[in-house]
């Protein structure tokens, strides 16, 4: 069954309008946790798609507008990294993904939720464990997301260019903990998620000297 045949299997009795969610941007240590939601157009079968983490950055860059333009809406949201600190990223990630829903201009009959947590939605949801592999319209909405925060990641870089988040768009790479433990953290950064701070500080002293 591919990804289209499998949104088709729910779109019977009741359910007419099908939607789709996901988010990108859980592990990183800076930056928002960005989430979307789509209803793509009855019939539309988009070539090349599928998960998102699976897809070069320009494929992803060059279905972003094809599934726009087919989508019947979409709404792309976020959580912020104050809001991650709060409420943790899994809250945060589920936050993200209502806001999504609940700019959709139409309603859908029925939303299918990446991951294996589906609380708290405005619609009758059902969570997909894998979905942005097996459902077209969470995968969708996986690279509206994933594209939407990779260029948020690039819009931050020339604000705070020390820390190089147009090369790891925020993910705790090798350069970017350095980069955090040399200058600290900036706004955008999850302070939650900088434990290693304190737990590798000889470990990154080491590295810097080793520079």
């Amino acid at each position: 069954m591919n990804s289209h045949e499998f949104d088709l299997s729910y779109i019977k009795g009741e359910v007419k309008l099908l939607a789709g969610t996901d988010e990108a941007g859980r592990g990183p240590l800076a930056g928002p946790v960005v989430a979307a939601a789509c209803i793509l157009k009855p019939g539309v079968i988009i070539e090349g798609l599928d998960d998102s983490k699976k897809l070069t950055e320009k494929k992803r860059e060059a279905l972003f507008d094809v599934i726009k333009e087919n989508c019947l809406t979409y709404c792309i949201a976020s959580a912020s990294p104050v809001e991650i600190d709060e409420i943790n990223i899994l809250n945060a990630s589920l936050l993200a993904m209502r806001r999504a829903v609940l700019g959709l201009t139409h309603t859908p009959d029925l939303l299918l939720v990446d991951g294996n947590k589906c609380g708290g939605f405005p619609v009758p949801a059902e969570a997909v464990v894998k979905g942005d592999a097996k459902s077209q319209s969470i995968a969708a909405a996986s690279v509206l997301a994933k594209v939407t925060r990779d260029r948020m990641c690039e819009a931050l870089d020339r604000v705070y260019p020390q820390y190089g988040f147009a090369k790891h768009k925020g993910y705790p790479t090798k350069d970017h903990k350095l980069a955090v433990y040399r200058f600290g953290p900036c706004p955008e950064h999850r302070l939650s998620f900088l434990s290693f701070i304190e737990r590798d500080r000889e470990k990154l002293e080491a590295m810097l000297k080793g520079e």
